[in-house]
């Protein structure tokens, strides 16, 4: 498959998931000294390869027949500053983009959100497409892999796409989870110990990756 395939196809995933509606949101993949990305006005539910562009690291259109989408300078200001991202997704998830609308940062409930390096924070709002935006999102992106955007959304990166939308769909899950969790009461945070703790833990036992069983060795 090519890049615009694995983009589309990423779009239409995360749609089916209910974290892109419409044509709100976008998608983008480094390739090479390329990035291929949505284009502006697609239904991101019926994405399809055409309909992704690839433009350069300076935002010059190098293939594709429509125009990138508005959110161009976030995606390939967050690749300029960091070099081991491979691709990023912004969408208009329901929760996320909730808990963007009144809190300050997303605190640490449950020890998954450390996959995503902890405490997620959100961006000051600014008008979506501008260089305010970009610059606060980038800032919010720092030593972590999801941000969220003051009264708009969430921006989630990874080494690779499936670890991007991964990330977008861990945050949705977490934006909800605080919700309930706050419906029931003042819920309780994990402390920077136990947090560490589980760090410890994670990479003593190699958690989150699969392991041969004795018979398969």
């Amino acid at each position: 498959m090519s890049a615009r395939d694995d983009v589309a196809a990423a779009a239409r995933r995360l749609a089916a998931e209910g974290l892109l509606v419409g044509t709100a949101g976008n998608v983008s993949m480094r390739v090479r000294d390329l990035v291929a990305i949505t284009a502006t006005g697609v239904v991101l539910a019926d994405c399809q390869p055409h309909e992704v562009v690839l433009v350069d690291h300076d935002g010059t259109l190098v293939d594709g027949g429509l125009v990138p989408t508005s959110e161009l300078g976030l995606h390939l200001g967050v690749y300029a500053d960091q070099p081991a991202v491979g691709a990023v997704v912004h969408t208009h998830a329901p929760w996320s983009t909730a808990v963007a609308c009144v809190l300050d940062e997303l605190p640490v409930l449950h020890y998954q959100q450390l996959l995503l390096g902890g405490v997620v924070r959100v961006a000051p709002y600014a008008t979506f497409g501008s260089a305010e935006l970009a610059a606060s999102v980038r800032t919010a992106l720092e030593g972590r892999q999801a941000a969220l955007m003051g009264n708009h959304g969430s921006v989630t990166v990874g080494a690779s796409l499936d670890k991007a939308v991964e990330h977008a769909v861990l945050l949705e899950w977490l934006a909800a989870l605080h919700h309930r969790a706050s419906a029931l009461g003042t819920p309780r945070v994990l402390t920077d110990a136990e947090q560490e703790d589980v760090v410890l833990t994670a990479l003593a036992r190699n958690y989150g990756i699969v392991q041969p069983s004795e018979e398969n060795t």
